[in-house]
């Protein structure tokens, strides 16, 4: 097993482009809207140091958790349902050099408890775009079965929690896209950026992430549309 990527270089610009989704350790593009693994390496290389505890309260199938075992940060994944944690479960489960400490909890992005508060050195995730992928059909408090006005209600207690877990002058990194609905582009990630805002994080960086590989883009590609493709999701660097 290839445990790390070849040639990698920390990003320097505030434009992130990956060709290549990545396919060390465990990685894989299975998993449906799961994030390129280059994002959470940089940042967590940029925005942690050894032996650090990692956040990603939207585990998925464990994509930052694997990223931070490798590195030799400590990590805790949340996650509300119970397939992504078996999943994420089996990818962590490598062997390599780092001895690090990694917890996976069946929980709620929005009622992290079990966390003391200012305990966490980075959060690190990727959450849902409201029901645009639902990853459930009836689990309760769910965010991807949540309507956009539901989904931006439930992201304010997301972000007084994360605020709550989090060392002070330290950073909480989140990706999100905008969507569109009936034709027009619906600013979900400014949406999302503001709230951050609202309840006292400040804003440290705004980096674009191109696109790539998307499933929906050959379907969108031979129709005779009057918009065009989004091809760009944020990641937002909040430093509390």
């Amino acid at each position: 097993m290839i445990l790390h990527p070849n040639n990698f270089e920390l990003e320097r610009t505030t434009i992130w482009s990956f060709s290549e989704r990545g396919s060390w350790a465990t990685h894989s593009g299975g998993y449906r809207g799961n994030w390129s693994p280059y994002v959470p390496r940089n940042l967590i290389l940029r925005y942690s140091k050894s032996n650090d505890w990692v956040l990603d309260q939207f585990l998925g199938s464990g994509t930052s958790l694997i990223e931070a075992k490798l590195l030799g940060r400590n990590a805790i994944g949340v996650d509300i349902n119970e397939q992504a944690i078996n999943l994420a479960s089996s990818n962590i489960e490598f062997k390599c050099l780092a001895n690090s400490k990694i917890c996976i909890r069946l929980a709620d992005a929005k009622k992290l408890n079990f966390i003391k508060s200012e305990s966490i050195d980075l959060i690190c995730t990727h959450p849902p775009y409201a029901n645009i992928i639902k990853y459930s059909d009836e689990i309760e408090n769910d965010l991807s079965l949540l309507s956009y006005e539901e989904f931006l209600r439930a992201m304010e207690d997301v972000a007084l929690e994360s605020y709550r877990v989090l060392k002070r002058q330290k950073v909480c990194s989140i990706m999100i896209g905008d969507i569109r609905k009936n034709g027009n582009v619906v600013p979900l990630g400014m949406e999302v950026m503001n709230i951050f805002l609202k309840i006292g994080f400040k804003s440290k960086e705004i980096i674009i992430k191109q696109q790539h590989n998307c499933s929906s883009t050959p379907y969108w590609r031979n129709k005779n549309n009057e918009f065009l493709m989004l091809a760009h999701e944020y990641i937002f660097i909040f430093e509390k």
